[in-house]
């Protein structure tokens, strides 16, 4: 063991001294006062040398104290100084943005490809080698992954991390890895400790020592680094530095730290260099001696070497606990702690949708003098011996090469001939394999999209990369639905509550086709209302694990672009069988409160019904009866363009329904942001189309009264909905919570407000939102500092996530919704275009016919039993004896049964593939967007518009443009 460890170390360092004449004269470039802070550094490296050791001593003894005493009586830890980071940007003609060779972009998501000739020929993720002798290269540039076994008994040791592998799309040599109830993200700095992992992964991380963290962007350093320099974006999101950084590893460079990232020192290509050293050039040996990796039958063992210092087979502490992890980044919270990838547990599937552009150019040209040496092949060998280069779209992914063998045929004819038209194409790839020899990821072509320059291509390629399906609907899914003359069958009258009678009617954009949800209102007596919320009862036609209940599940959410919709289900259910259409009977699950004028909730039903709406209001037709623009006496249904109405109902009956349910969300919102709730809402941006749907010019929208009328309602809906569920099945309901703010950003939002002599008080979502109300008023004359502050403020907020009650790893402290300030909440109000709505649907149903059948048992039983018709597990009040007895819990495992809901482990999976599809239909609405500004800016040119500077460098602007209502470096 020890001689391999010495050979590998000998290896290494020879690797090492092979990268030194490479660097050298960078390093001569470096300025006399660089030259004169190093030698201050290396002198006082020997102190600090030992100050490592202590550190490393405390940590591993669970002592992350600066001063060597216990945690527990380290006193609170001052907020450290931090500039603030800003929204994602957006490059317009930005030079040091490069998707490819000699690429022209115009803006991240929309890049033009130009001129690959242009290219310098160099690979920005390594040492570069033509893509036809990329194959012939035998040196490792990886270690090798961990063996899967290794994996799980680290992982059950504490001594690596589960976690997700996010890439910086401003920088891709940086990646942050989220770990669970850990409040700094963890840095993984470097091609190498990346290890050949890709956006999307999850990965199994081991982190490094405090020793070897590096210092968080913005912290307060030392005289030497105190400040940001003036050629950083002081705006960039966490770990987001502007692309003129050119991909090094900023470590702030404090007198007597090492100038390393990172456990294994990466030298300046990106490859380890075991004899890192200080800044003045001196070598670090009691670093680099217990920095070395150990290879033993495949099995990477990296990290800290056991077989030096106080390290013993027997005495490996669990240096990766969350506990002991969360000790050290408190301790230490001008730090960033880093990692390395040692395994890849699961591939993203973003590995199975990369989109970018061949480099055609430099592939004809890099390869002309390969062909000449081997003229007498014929071209179906050249092409089994050829490779090409594939440039992403997307920064986060590294370039890769293309084997030409395996590219479609249409595509290969089109290259044998020469045509360089094919580098102009978006075209679909997957990654197929990625070996410790090669510096980028091998990877194969599908198919063309077709001009990158046009939108239709880039819809198609957003859709891809983002795994949404665009196909039409099988015919087995369809084969579910019954036909389009479908009428409500006389069973369902017969057991539904008939409320066809009642006056109920939808507010919805008018333009939508799928009406999930509709009101009523009635006034009981002085001060009461009975407020109904009726949603379309989806989970009547979508059976559980039929084939259009898989179909639904595989989609799991309706797209929405601006032009077009990708809907969840068959446009026969979501349009018309089951959408609450005005004038025809439709089933739906109905909620009704008591509510008083004060706002509370006296009772409550909940059962399946069948209504017929009376009208389709638009939201504008909703604010127009609001604010009472219109003259009710006179109207008929073709003024104003009101709709038509159907049943025993007129206008008046109408209007005072919405003036009442507005009033009443009014009582219940107030009363919602009394109690903490938080409300955090961007400037939306709305593009204005011409006749062939080209963006001609943009407008700020801004919600109106109509649009919180309706929210109010649906929020308490779900929140009801969630509350039934979860108490009938604490162990498989389907909830959402979204987590607490990151407060590190918090800090750094106080920061930004404090230097703008603004109060923020981020205590509690409540203080955050009264803050954030005070400031609007006082920014009232300046609204455009007001939009900044705001999208500011939403960079702190995690997101929000599906959940099943049954797992063990969420615990119910954590189950909260910081937003809302709500202790549980699920979706349940939109199930025509949301998949776990109707998973929701499915588990409040089998809690109704379990409460049925355990009443209808207990009236059998007792038959002097009072409150036949009370509510035990759906009501107000619910009744935990009911639900622990015998015969409670025998009814509720049978309605379960006959309604096939999921285990936990099933729902768990369900919950983590929602969560997926939800991001990615948020990433294609984004993404389509940006494709529409991208083409109005393209097609204007010059767009005047107020913009706000946010900082200025030698090499980039930052820009606030209110038009567009998007940040611009």
């Amino acid at each position: 063991m020890g001689m391999m460890v010495v050979e590998q170390q000998q290896q290494q360092q020879s690797a090492a001294l092979r990268t030194e004449d490479s660097v050298d004269k960078k390093k001569k470039r470096r300025s006399r006062r660089s030259k004169q802070n190093s030698s201050l550094n290396g002198s006082a490296s020997m102190e600090v040398a030992g100050q490592h050791q202590q550190e490393l001593q405390n940590f591993q003894n669970g002592n992350t104290s600066r001063n060597g005493s216990s945690s527990k009586q380290h006193g609170p830890n001052k907020t450290t100084n931090v500039s603030f980071n800003s929204l994602p940007t957006m490059h317009i003609n930005d030079q040091g943005a490069k998707f490819g060779y000699g690429m022209k972009v115009y803006s991240k998501s929309c890049p033009i490809p130009g001129m690959y000739g242009e290219s310098s020929g160099l690979d920005d993720d390594g040492d570069f080698f033509p893509p036809y002798l990329e194959g012939c290269n035998k040196q490792k540039r990886f270690d090798p992954h961990w063996s899967l076994d290794a994996i799980k008994e680290a992982l059950e040791r504490g001594e690596v991390f589960q976690a997700t592998l996010r890439v910086n799309a401003h920088n891709r040599l940086e990646a942050y890895c989220t770990i669970e109830g850990v409040p700094a993200d963890v840095l993984i700095s470097g091609i190498p400790l990346q290890n050949r992992a890709v956006e999307g992964d999850v990965v199994a991380v081991k982190v490094d020592p405090p020793f070897l963290w590096s210092r968080m962007k913005g912290s307060a350093g030392s005289a030497n680094n105190s400040s940001p320099t003036d050629d950083q974006d002081p705006f960039d999101d966490i770990g987001i530095r502007s692309d003129s950084s050119k991909g090094k590893d900023k470590m702030a460079a404090e007198p007597g730290r090492l100038t390393v990232a990172d456990s294994s020192a990466v030298c300046e290509n990106g490859f380890y260099d075991m004899g890192s050293t200080l800044s003045d050039g001196t070598v670090c040996q009691e670093v680099t001696g217990k920095m070395n990796s150990i290879h033993v039958n495949g099995h990477h063992h990296s990290g800290i070497d056991p077989l030096h210092g106080n390290w013993s087979c027997t005495e490996k502490i669990v240096m990766g606990s969350v506990e002991k992890l969360c000790q050290a980044v408190v301790s230490f919270p001008s730090k960033r702690p880093t990692g390395r990838v040692v395994a890849i547990l699961e591939p993203s599937a973003r590995r199975s949708s990369v989109v970018g552009f061949l480099n055609i150019r430099w592939w004809l040209s890099s390869g002309e003098s390969f062909r000449k040496e081997n003229r007498n092949m014929n071209a179906e060998s050249l092409f089994s011996s050829d490779y090409i280069h594939l440039a992403p779209t997307d920064p986060k992914f590294p370039k890769m090469i293309v084997p030409v063998e395996s590219l479609p045929t249409d595509i290969k004819k089109r290259l044998d001939a020469g045509d360089v038209s094919i580098e102009n194409e978006l075209v679909a790839a997957r990654i197929d394999c990625w070996t410790e020899e090669s510096s980028m990821p091998q990877a194969c072509v599908m198919h063309s999209f077709g001009r990158g320059g046009e939108v239709e291509p880039r819809i198609a390629s957003i859709l891809f990369e983002n795994a949404i399906c665009s196909s039409e609907f099988s015919p087995d899914s369809l084969s579910c639905l019954p036909d389009e003359l479908w009428q409500v069958p006389q069973r369902e009258l017969e057991c539904r509550k008939d409320i066809r009678d009642l006056c109920v009617f939808t507010i919805d954009p008018s333009t939508a086709t799928d009406l999930d949800d509709a009101l009523s209102v009635e006034k009981l007596s002085s001060g009461v209302y009975r407020v109904g919320v009726h949603i379309a009862d989806v989970s009547y036609f979508v059976r559980p694990d039929t084939a259009l209940d898989v179909e639904a599940r595989v989609r799991s959410t309706s797209i929405y672009m601006l032009q077009r919709k990708l809907p969840m289900l068959p446009p026969l259910l979501s349009e018309k069988l089951g959408s609450l259409n005005p004038g025809v009977e439709r089933l739906a699950f109905s909620i009704f409160w008591d509510v008083s004028v004060s706002g509370d909730v006296l009772d409550r039903w909940v059962g399946r019904t069948v209504i017929r709406s009376c009208c389709k209001l638009s939201c504008e037709h909703a604010q127009d009866i609001i604010e009472d623009r219109i003259d009710v006496d006179g109207l008929k249904s073709d003024e104003n363009n009101f709709p038509q109405l159907y049943g025993n109902f007129n206008w008046r009956d109408i209007f005072q329904s919405v003036r009442i349910l507005h009033d009443i969300s009014k009582t219940l919102k107030e009363k919602r942001f009394n109690d903490g709730a938080l409300r955090l809402e961007n400037a939306k941006v709305v593009f204005l189309l011409d006749e062939s749907g080209v963006p001609y010019d943009s407008v700020l929208c801004e919600r109106k009264e109509s649009n919180f009328l309706v929210e109010e309602f649906m929020l308490l809906a779900n929140r009801t909905a969630a509350e039934i569920i979860s108490r009938a099945y604490p162990e498989r309901a389907l909830l959402r919570r979204h987590p607490e703010p990151n407060r590190r950003k918090l800090r750094e939002l106080e920061a930004f407000c404090s230097k703008h002599e603004l109060e923020l008080d981020t205590t509690t979502s409540g203080s955050f939102h009264r803050s954030l109300e005070k400031i609007k008023e006082k920014l009232k004359d300046d609204s455009v500092l007001y939009d900044i502050l705001m999208n500011y403020a939403t960079k702190p907020m995690q997101v929000a996530k599906y959940f099943c009650s049954g797992d063990l790893t969420v615990g119910e402290d954590d189950w909260g919704h910081y937003a809302l300030a709500v202790p549980l909440y699920t979706h349940f109000t939109s199930p025509l275009r949301r998949y776990p709505d109707i998973v929701v649907h499915r588990t409040l149903t089998a809690a109704l016919e379990a409460e049925q059948a355990y009443l209808k048992r207990q009236r059998k039983v007792n038959k002097d039993m009072k409150g036949g018709n009370a509510r035990c597990f759906t009501g107000m009040h619910f009744d935990k004896f009911a639900a622990e007895s015998v015969e409670g819990q025998r009814a509720l495992a049978s309605a379960a049964l006959m309604q096939r809901l999921p285990g936990t482990e099933v729902l768990s999976d369900v919950a983590s593939y929602c969560n997926q599809k939800k991001v990615a239909s948020r990433n294609v609405k984004d993404a389509v967007e940006k494709l529409y500004m991208w083409v109005l800016l393209k097609s204007k040119q010059i767009l005047f518009s107020e913009a706000r500077v946010l900082g200025i460098g030698p090499r980039f602007i930052s820009l606030y443009v209110q038009k567009l209502a998007v940040h611009f470096v």
